[in-house]
């Protein structure tokens, strides 16, 4: 097996080293992202994104999404959630932004910051295989079945993004 398919099998768990601003939990993740082909009339049709079930049944499709941990940067944690969740890796592209959100099951209150990640390779195996599904789909769908309204709002950025770079390349290839 090369080394570059190789992966810890166990999650991290615990809250010891969990970084919190003003109270609020500070969480990191990813919209895992792959453009299928290049015969596509527009982005919306090419861009399939990842999504993963969440933890408890019956709580709907998120994107990967955890805890940023003191002993990682933000893009270290983003990506490790993205393999320990989803078991997918690539590029970390530019941040989305921050959202601040209270728990729908909690009174917690959170900070979340998104990332794109154009994905160049999945897993067989990850850490949390057996308790998550993964599921490519389209944006409509994706916005369909996302249970978080914060991660919706990420995603319009990145089509937004995405979209603006494309007609960028249009626009220098005529």
């Amino acid at each position: 097996m090369e080394l570059k398919n190789m992966v810890a099998m166990v999650a991290r768990s615990g809250r010891q080293l969990q970084r919190y601003n003003k109270g609020h939990r500070q969480v990191v993740g990813c919209i895992p992202y792959r453009i299928k082909s290049n015969k596509e009339k527009n982005l919306e049709d090419a861009l399939e994104v990842l999504v993963i079930s969440a933890q408890r049944k019956g709580k709907g499709m998120l994107f990967p999404k955890g805890g940023w941990e003191s002993d990682e940067s933000i893009k270290e944690a983003a990506l490790r959630e993205s393999m320990e969740e989803a078991g997918v890796f690539g590029t970390l592209e530019r941040i989305l932004g921050k959202w601040h959100f209270k728990s729908k099951s909690k009174d917690a209150l959170y900070e979340g910051y998104m990332f794109p990640l154009l994905v160049k390779g999945q897993l067989d195996f990850w850490p949390e295989k057996d308790i998550r599904q993964r599921v490519w789909m389209s944006v409509p769908k994706a916005k369909e079945v996302c249970q978080q309204s914060w991660m919706k709002e990420a995603l319009d950025l990145l089509v937004i993004r995405l979209e603006s770079s494309t007609t960028t390349i249009d626009e220098e290839s005529m």
